[in-house]
């Protein structure tokens, strides 16, 4: 599988890289994975005011992204700005799975917008760009998304995620065994090594990770 980058994303935000991990799991409940969630729950709530959130570093750097694409940002949220939007209010993250909440978890402590992704239902190369008016886009629990000028992946049968909402088609599920990961960054490479290894650790400790591969893309 290769993974590229469209020009018109670079050209628009140069500093546009994404950090790739491809990984074995086990889907399973898992007691510390929730220990963990609710930590952040309640430090986000108890340090952070809900004006606050767009103005926070990271966080920042993708609403000004999303600018630069023609997007509203306060209007089609990144997926890591609706997450600590909702626990500043005091709200409490839904808990699907320990796969799907360790991205979460990974999200929250990047404060980047992260995918995870069945990576067997992931069909030839994949390509991030910007989405198109005619792009038919149904996001998980949310029906068809407007997705026009928001980054997305899209592989051989089409769009399976992006910045804002993942599809029902790559979701994570009882029965996944391959994952794809994605740390997406507005903000440039630099930090993503190190956050590729925090990664890793969550995903062996507590996902019962057998890591394939990691690597950046900018």
């Amino acid at each position: 599988m290769n993974i590229t980058i469209d020009s018109i994303i670079k050209e628009k935000t140069p500093n546009f890289s994404v950090g790739v991990l491809e990984a074995t799991v086990s889907v399973y409940e898992e007691e510390k994975v929730n220990e963990i969630i609710k930590s952040f729950e309640d430090k986000i709530s108890r340090e952070i005011n809900i004006e606050d959130v767009v103005n926070l570093p990271i966080i920042i750097d993708g609403r000004n992204a999303y600018k630069k694409y023609r997007k509203d940002p306060s209007r089609y949220r990144l997926a890591v700005e609706s997450l600590y939007r909702r626990l500043s209010k005091g709200n409490k993250l839904y808990r699907i799975n320990n796969v799907v909440d360790l991205g979460n978890i990974l999200s929250l402590y990047t404060r980047k917008s992260i995918a995870v992704l069945d990576r067997d239902k992931i069909d030839g190369d994949v390509l991030i760009r910007l989405g198109k008016e005619t792009d038919d886009y149904q996001g998980i629990g949310r029906g068809s998304l407007n997705i026009t000028n928001i980054p997305l992946y899209e592989d051989s049968i089409g769009p399976f995620g992006s910045v804002t909402s993942d599809t029902e088609r790559t979701m994570i599920i009882p029965g996944t065994r391959n994952i794809l990961l994605f740390i997406i960054s507005f903000s440039g490479k630099e930090s993503l090594n190190q956050e590729l290894e925090y990664a890793s650790e969550l995903y062996r400790k507590y996902a019962k990770a057998e890591i394939k591969n990691t690597y950046i893309i900018k």
